[in-house]
């Protein structure tokens, strides 16, 4: 198996790392945003206690700023709220038409953020266990939720809740892809799906198929569906897509995903393979609910035709499932 790196943002980890090593940490998040801010609410920034940085808050615009108020905020303990106007001119500079304003909290680890509460944060990353991360602006109360906010957790959007003092920070696990069967389609959808933050993995004991010039720099996998998905695990942020059309490859795979809960499963064929397909699972004994997760024909019906075009109405029924939106 060949392995590429994860693409989600790990600013929480760093942070853990930057204080147990004794150089101190503090982590800037952006809470609020007004017009065209250049970084969605919920983009972190880790401030060193020796000015290192990592991360983001405003695409460089603000950063200097925040850095100054994240090593007094070192020296003090306290969380503070900060708050930015970020000006056409500098908006221009980080690819944006407009500016806005941003709102941004700091809370040096340790003290404002307490060291065991992030590293719960981190191990639960670490397990894929999806957060919310609950702080309220005014006295600095904070709490980890694994429960709650469920509409905040299936968005993917943190921010501040009705009562204008509570923020939501959102740790979604990041999203992941399995493909089985390394076909053309296939090809096409990787690299879109990496483009929308997905880490895919391509599933295909056929090494012809599945190969690095096929797919250069990929995650591939070259066990039997059934094993392979047994060995990624299957959770609430994967999307499982069957490309192969063989039933020996395909169903095994598909089977292990019907008694889990992905948020996606599509398979690819005619109205008439899926109902082959559909007889199949009943035989083997699965529900008219868990069967009707399947999507199949696979994709939005955008009148798809060639590879690259399939693929965009996958990755698009995909994201409409992920958003709660009838595709």
């Amino acid at each position: 198996m060949t392995t590429s790196p994860t693409r989600f943002d790990n600013a929480p980890e760093i942070a853990l790392d930057w204080h147990r090593a004794g150089t101190g940490a503090a982590l800037a998040t952006v809470v609020q945003t007004w017009g065209s801010a250049p970084r969605r609410v919920g983009s972190q920034l880790v401030v060193g206690g020796d000015g290192r940085i990592e991360g983001s808050v405003s695409g460089g615009c603000v950063e200097g700023a925040v850095v100054v108020e994240a090593l007094e905020a070192l020296e003090d303990g306290e969380h503070r709220m900060l708050e930015f106007g970020v000006s056409d001119e500098d908006a221009f500079a980080v690819g944006l038409a407009c500016g806005g304003t941003i709102k941004v909290m700091v809370e040096p680890v340790g003290t404002a953020m307490p060291e065991d509460l992030l590293a719960e944060l981190v191990a639960a990353r670490a397990e894929r266990v999806p957060l919310a991360y609950e702080v309220h602006l005014t006295d600095g109360t904070r709490r980890l939720l694994h429960e709650g906010h469920a509409q905040r957790m299936r968005l993917d959007r943190s921010g501040l809740e009705e009562d204008g003092e509570t923020f939501v920070g959102i740790h979604n696990p990041p999203l992941r892809l399995i493909v089985v069967g390394a076909v053309h389609i296939a090809q096409a959808l990787v690299p879109m799906a990496r483009i929308a933050g997905y880490d895919p993995v391509i599933v295909d004991p056929r090494e012809a198929f599945a190969s690095q010039e096929r797919f250069p720099g990929e995650t591939l996998i070259h066990d039997w569906p059934d094993d392979a998905v047994a060995q990624i695990g299957l959770d609430a942020r994967t999307a499982l897509v069957l490309l192969t059309h063989d039933p020996k490859l395909d169903d095994p795979a598909l089977e292990a995903a019907l008694g889990a809960n992905c948020f996606y499963i599509g398979a690819l064929g005619s109205t008439r393979t899926h109902a082959k397909r559909v007889a199949r699972m009943q035989e083997a004994g699965f529900t008219e609910a868990q069967i009707a997760r399947i999507h199949g024909p696979i994709g939005m019906d955008i009148g798809a035709a060639g590879p690259a075009e399939i693929a965009v109405s996958i990755l698009g029924e995909m994201t409409a499932v992920l958003r709660g939106k009838t595709p």
